[in-house]
């Protein structure tokens, strides 16, 4: 039996990227394609994490197949960290408030800034802005 709270509140996947570190497959998440405008929150806690106008299409091979955004919609909504697991050197993005996996913050050339925030989509709750032209 499993003591951990998460285990009732998040899906088997969610947990297995969310708590336990994982990544889910490329193009197997739901919001990779999703282009509505609202907001991007954390699956787990909530937390308001990205706002669909900073979401883009990466063209790196390697990156793409998981949702991309160029900016956090607070940087007090995340935390970076190194993360030198699996014979790499990233930084790893959580959620500040729950502590989280999120997913990974790289270089990206195709991004508006030069940042790309590649995040699990199953880390990820959207909420649609509920402008009449959304629906």
């Amino acid at each position: 039996m499993n003591n951990d709270p998460w285990h009732d509140k998040l899906t088997e996947e969610q947990y297995r990227v969310m708590r336990q570190g994982g990544t889910e497959a490329p193009h197997s998440g739901a919001l990779v394609r999703n282009s509505k405008d609202g907001d991007y929150h954390c699956a787990a806690c909530g937390v308001k994490l990205f706002d669909s106008t900073t979401k883009f299409e990466s063209t790196i091979p390697g990156l793409i197949g998981w949702p991309a955004f160029c900016e956090v919609a607070s940087h007090e909504s995340v935390v970076l960290k190194e993360d030198t697991s699996l014979g790499m050197r990233r930084t790893e993005v959580t959620c500040q408030k729950c502590g989280s996996h999120l997913g990974h913050l790289f270089e990206d050339p195709a991004s508006p800034n030069g940042q790309h925030y590649c995040i699990n989509s199953v880390a990820l709750d959207f909420k649609k802005s509920g402008r009449a032209d959304d629906a």
